[in-house]
């Protein structure tokens, strides 16, 4: 087993948005480090084009050898790694009009007797009794659950909140 893969999701954390090169089955690669999967070990690297455009290589865990910052990053690459797989579904909305979805929406979930509170850096995410999340633009198809249940159901009740205030 390979130092990579005894290192704990907290060591690898540390390499999260920064600019590192991978040994992996005796090929190198270099990139930004946009995540690594706590159960396979696998490396996700990104790096920006000139044209623009985006070249992601995932490398298996289990073939890694050694990795190595190259460099740390700044603010503006960190912004641009933490959206490279983030929906469109925001671009639509104005910062306000996101934080007023996610008042009425949590106000909503209060009145209505159902516990949620606000996650995330940024305070962006809802998370309902604990088992559920909802990002923005907090629609139905913004919740996340492994309850399929739970998820189903609160679907629904957001589905019915935003019929009600258009």
């Amino acid at each position: 087993m390979s130092e990579w893969m005894k290192k704990s999701p907290l060591e690898w954390e540390d390499y999260v948005y920064k600019e590192v090169r991978v040994i992996a089955c005796e090929k190198e690669y270099k990139g930004w480090l946009l995540t690594t999967d706590p159960v396979s070990a696998n490396i996700v690297l990104v790096n920006f084009l000139e044209d623009g455009r985006l070249s992601v290589t995932g490398i298996m865990g289990h073939s890694v050898q050694t990795v190595e910052t190259i460099s740390e990053g700044d603010h503006r690459v960190r912004e641009k790694l933490m959206h490279v797989f983030a929906s469109g579904d925001c671009k639509g909305y104005s910062p306000e009009d996101l934080e007023e979805k996610r008042t009425s929406l949590k106000k909503w979930l209060e009145k209505n007797h159902i516990p949620v509170t606000e996650q995330g850096d940024a305070q962006r995410t809802l998370c309902v009794a604990g088992v559920l999340t909802i990002d923005p633009p907090y629609a139905p198809e913004n919740c996340s659950s492994s309850n399929e249940i739970i998820l189903s159901r609160i679907q629904d009740l957001i589905q019915g909140h935003l019929s009600a205030s258009q």
